[in-house]
């Protein structure tokens, strides 16, 4: 026995239910992927002729921290912390390996020669660190942060821009 057209007619429009199901499927995974994450990071960009050092202060759930170092060849910039950025103020301190010279301020926290990772601000010298001066950046509490380095150093650059 066969087949009647009417008893077909039921498995053609789930075929076609389906396909179109999958092809909606497709097409939205697709559109998530190009869109991608919100990118919200800190990120440092270097305005000078120089490769500059840098160095990271902020103050997170587990208390002060500083880290070092990025190299940021001339008229680049680098992500110095990735994803939404949680604290308002952070501190920075860059060093010109070509022409000499430092962006620094009052507020001091720990750092060393070699590339690192400090938890505390206090007691560097006791701990085997240098104790350093940076400068205070201040996001706005922004989620999304460029500071610039430019200009003279031993003096704070323009802060940056927040990117909302």
């Amino acid at each position: 026995m066969t087949d009647s057209p009417k008893s077909q007619a039921p498995s053609r429009r789930m075929t076609k239910i389906r396909s179109h199901i999958l092809a909606l499927t497709v097409f939205m995974t697709l559109g998530m992927l190009a869109a991608g994450p919100a990118l919200a990071d800190l990120k440092l960009c270097n305005k000078t002729g120089s490769t500059v050092g840098v160095a990271l202060g902020y103050k997170d759930q587990k208390g002060w921290a500083s880290e070092g170092w990025w190299n940021i060849p001339p008229r680049a910039c680098k992500t110095l912390l990735e994803g939404p950025l949680i604290a308002r103020y952070y501190y920075i301190y860059a060093v010109d390996y070509d022409k000499g010279g430092s962006w620094g301020g009052k507020p001091t926290l720990c750092t060393r020669d070699k590339i690192f990772t400090i938890r505390g601000r206090t007691n560097c010298k006791a701990r085997g660190y240098r104790e350093t001066g940076f400068f205070e950046v201040d996001t706005g509490e922004a989620t999304d942060f460029t500071i610039s380095l430019s200009g003279a150093k031993t003096t704070p650059p323009k802060a940056g821009q927040a990117k909302n």
